[in-house]
């Protein structure tokens, strides 16, 4: 079997912390075969440390190989739709990191482009394969939760403003915390209620602390002035299923720890899931007219989420299956946020307008 010949878009923390290993973890099946960066500094020394023979800073020559079978698009939020539609009608795959785009539209047009081309295009959002959900979504399936009906998704922190980058940048990002890490806990609860299509989001979109500089920060001092993006959103989401979730983001925020997880309320039992902890998953049921809380210890072994990410792409090309994260459930997540940020600009609910 031919190995699959891999292309890296963007060669930043992203690519050489997540993708790259993820490949490298597999070289019976794909090898990465070139690298692009208009940082050409940033390519190459992507490229030595992974032994990569060809460097660009165009990417359109990396999608020019013949070589290349499936890229990793890993550049800022802004620069996802572009290339991606570019590989697709290039005739390569594409993981595609999260957020899919800056807004529903993107979207549209990148799935547009998946359909043209018949190539496979798959939004890295690797919650969905942690232990945690590996082990709800089998615990849900089973019919152990009943119907869920209603979530709590929250991802919280306290001051940890990415400074770094481009993440406090709207025009260059979309969007603060909502988009950035919202996205993860977002997915990774929709995931597990079976991805309801959503009709309509209110939401309350802030910039209360962060841009002033008497507040420290965990992750080091940044400038304030360029901070265009929200420290804080909530919303409440509505579904065509009769569920309903609230979501709740923050960069910086008064609260005593970050929390990143989500707490789900099923009608034959619930559970809280703190996906940061040792202790992730406790399950709140009934036997009997006896209420129990209970704690599974032997979720499954997920080394590395990321890598298993990857792996699945990959696997799901050579086996002509489904993308296991498909560009359509992407463009949910963003067609939500579009409309919490309309409804914090309107102060009324707002449609989701997929």
């Amino acid at each position: 079997m031919k190995k699959l010949g891999i292309g890296i878009i963007g060669a930043g923390g992203i690519a050489q912390g997540c993708h790259m290993p993820g490949y490298a973890s597999m070289p019976d099946l794909c090898e990465i075969v070139a690298v692009a960066d208009t940082n050409e500094a940033a390519a190459k020394a992507a490229a030595e440390k992974f032994g990569v023979p060809n460097v660009f800073s165009d990417y359109r020559e990396l999608l020019a190989l013949p070589d290349v079978d499936a890229v990793s698009v890993a550049t800022p939020n802004r620069l996802h739709r572009q290339p991606t539609i570019d590989a697709l009608l290039a005739g390569k795959h594409v993981l595609c990191e999260k957020p899919m785009a800056m807004n529903a539209q993107e979207c549209r047009e990148m799935i547009a482009a998946e359909k043209q081309s018949g190539m496979l295009l798959q939004i890295a959002l690797q919650w969905r394969f942690s232990a945690i959900a590996r082990f709800m979504r089998k615990f849900i399936d089973g019919g152990n939760m009943g119907k869920v009906y209603y979530a709590r998704a929250q991802a919280l922190r306290r001051r940890e403003v990415p400074g770094w980058g481009v993440f406090i940048d709207k025009e260059q990002q979309g969007g603060g915390p909502l988009i950035d890490i919202g996205v993860h806990i977002l997915d990774f609860t929709l995931f597990l209620m079976g991805y309801p299509k959503p009709v309509t989001a209110t939401a309350n979109i802030y910039q209360a602390m962060a841009k002033d500089p008497k507040h420290w920060n965990a992750w080091g001092d940044y400038d304030r002035s360029k901070f265009t993006v929200e420290d804080f959103a909530a919303g409440f989401i509505r579904f065509e299923d009769g569920s309903a979730v609230t979501l709740e983001s923050s960069f910086m925020s008064n609260i005593r720890q970050e929390f990143f997880g989500c707490q789900l309320f099923g009608t034959e039992a619930g559970a809280e899931l703190d996906l940061f902890s040792d202790d992730p998953v406790t399950i709140y049921t009934e036997l009997d007219q006896q209420l129990f809380d209970m704690k599974p210890r032997n979720l499954p072994r997920v080394k590395s989420m990321h890598t298993d990410e990857v792996v699945a792409f990959v696997r799901a090309i050579l086996n002509g299956e489904p993308s296991p994260v498909p560009g359509e459930q992407g463009l949910i997540l963003n067609a939500i946020f579009d409309a919490m940020y309309r409804s914090g600009e309107s102060g009324r609910e707002e449609r989701v307008e997929l």
